[in-house]
């Protein structure tokens, strides 16, 4: 089995639609796909009614979270969307993402970059708009090459000249959320240096402490040296492996299933999760 537990639709800050990422995945050769929009579950209808006959889908968000004035993220697995905490704790996170992202955007007018909001807000459409949503204009404008390479302290990198704080969930509150609703929780690309400031071993050791099931240990932003410490630590806390393209269309670079997660591991996480079951597909339509 092929499993990738990390992708991005264009209900957050990827390019494909729900519906045609689904259909991707299943092109890609892949058995399992997760959908994991930042802060939002508003692509798991359209992924839902599309899912090809051949490819099971996982329902998900990717949770924006930040502790000791480091950003991290947490991927949710199978939990319910409907659960009335954890869905107003989602939409105080949405809610918070247009300011924040116009607030980026008078700070780069300030720095004599010339983007202007109307076009965030077209390259973000229906999408929950963020700073890759930013970044692409900037690329548009030729201040920098790639959208990676916006998300540096010269730009939008935690804590960049062009940086705003947003509503972010304490990771101990978030675990606790996703487990009241049945789901299970995943730090997302923990040691991803390039990004910018990360969570400490220490750090990973209490959220696990607190209830956290694994780490992704095989993405992109993690080096070879990098894997094997994070296997070794999560074998330490006793928590899952996974590994994911964290895929964002043609945003990034990364290609579907080009990370894969163990099927013991996947089996694991659907025998925790109690709030959402995995969706096979059915041979769904556009």
């Amino acid at each position: 089995m092929r499993i990738d537990l990390h992708t991005h639709s264009t209900a957050s800050d990827g390019t494909d639609t729900p519906a045609e990422l689904v259909r991707a995945a299943a092109a890609a050769g892949l058995d399992v796909v997760a959908l994991t929009d930042h802060d939002t579950t508003r692509g798991h209808a359209g992924a839902i009614a599309a899912v090809p006959e051949g490819l099971t889908l996982v329902t998900g968000a990717e949770l924006s979270c930040r502790i000791d004035g480091i950003g991290l993220h947490m991927l949710a697995y199978l939990f319910d969307p409907h659960e009335p905490e954890f869905a107003r704790e989602r939409e105080l996170v949405r809610d918070d993402r247009v300011p924040r992202a116009r607030a980026m955007v008078g700070k780069l007018q300030e720095l004599g970059v010339p983007v202007a909001w109307e076009r965030v807000a077209a390259i973000a459409g229906d999408g929950s708009v963020g700073r890759p949503h930013i970044a692409e204009a900037l690329v548009e404008l030729s201040v920098v090459s790639s959208v990676s390479d916006a998300f540096t302290p010269e730009w939008l990198a935690d804590g960049g000249r062009a940086y705003v704080e947003k509503h972010e969930l304490d990771p101990f509150t978030a675990i606790r959320l996703v487990k009241a609703a049945g789901g299970v929780t995943v730090l997302a690309h923990p040691l991803a240096v390039k990004r910018g400031r990360t969570v400490s071993e220490a750090d990973i050791a209490d959220l696990a402490a607190a209830g956290l099931d694994g780490i992704e240990v095989d993405h992109m932003d993690h080096d070879e040296p990098t894997r094997t410490r994070l296997r070794a630590l999560a074998g330490d806390l006793g928590l899952l492996t996974t590994g994911s393209s964290d895929y964002h269309g043609s945003r990034k670079t990364c290609r579907l299933g080009e990370y894969t997660t163990d099927p013991e591991i996947y089996g694991e996480i659907t025998r925790r999760a109690t709030g959402a079951f995995p969706v096979p597909g059915t041979g769904g339509r556009p």
